[in-house]
């Protein structure tokens, strides 16, 4: 792994040559200028130059120093900056890189809450189908318990709810196979979902119902998929044909043959 710009920019950086070449230089010339006055003019004499000549010579022997330090300082400020460019670069590298796996996690973060929720949604589905398969069954026996229908024996209708409890669509099935007698016959199906108070009930709560567990299917699965499945299956048939004669939707042909 690359160390972090923190751990670059901690270690101390290593002498430049330019600095200690600098030093050496300044000292060699400072002793070279003692020495001139000491030994070559002689200090007496040197003071008795006054101080026009004093500064004069002061002056000259101090200018190449200046000089040197001059080119010597922009050098090291130059290898400053290109230091001080290198470490941006590495925290810049960093950051894109912290960004991108950030980026990556909120992904897998979207990712498994939208796995969870169509998880938790999938568990919401069966109780509401078995929800939905109750109120088929209530309308179902409404309408074969009318005048003028085959009476159904209670020990039949006790296996009917036996075998609804694994198959939640049991009634959603047998209702809709009354609504395609009707049809086939040349007659309307209005009266098994509106025909009384207590069909009207039924087929009410049925499509408020549904029209929830539909809300829900979109928002947990962006694609549709899991809509478009329940909109295929025996109850969502059943809610296409309720829907036709409560509100006047024509329903899918495939749900009236």
């Amino acid at each position: 792994m690359d160390p972090a710009p923190e751990t670059v920019l901690d270690v101390p950086p290593d002498r430049d040559w330019r600095l200690t070449f600098g030093i050496v230089l300044t000292i060699v010339w400072l002793s070279l200028g003692l020495f001139y006055v000491f030994h070559v003019v002689g200090f007496d004499a040197f003071l008795e130059q006054g101080a026009d000549g004093i500064g004069g010579f002061l002056e000259g022997g101090f200018a190449p120093l200046a000089f040197l330090w001059l080119v010597i300082g922009f050098f090291l400020q130059h290898k400053e900056l290109t230091s001080n460019a290198r470490a941006i670069r590495l925290q810049y590298a960093e950051m894109r890189r912290m960004s991108e796996h950030a980026e990556s996690q909120a992904r897998a973060i979207q990712a498994n809450e939208l796995h969870a929720r169509q998880d938790t949604f999938m568990e919401i589905s069966t109780m509401v189908q078995r929800q939905l398969g109750g109120l088929a069954g209530l309308l179902y026996f409404s309408n074969v318990g009318r005048r003028g229908a085959q009476a159904v024996r209670p020990e039949d209708v006790a296996d009917m709810w036996a075998r609804s409890t694994s198959d939640p669509e049991l009634f959603t099935r047998a209702t809709l196979g009354l609504h395609f007698n009707l049809v086939q016959d040349g007659g309307s199906s209005r009266e098994l979902f509106l025909g009384n108070e207590d069909r009207t009930g039924h087929t009410e709560s049925f499509i408020r119902i549904f029209n929830r567990l539909i809300e829900e299917a979109r928002a947990s699965d962006p694609q549709g998929m899991i809509a478009d499945a329940l909109g295929g299956s025996a109850n969502g048939l059943l809610y296409a044909v309720m829907r036709e004669h409560r509100d006047g939707i024509p329903a899918p042909r495939y749900a009236t043959r």
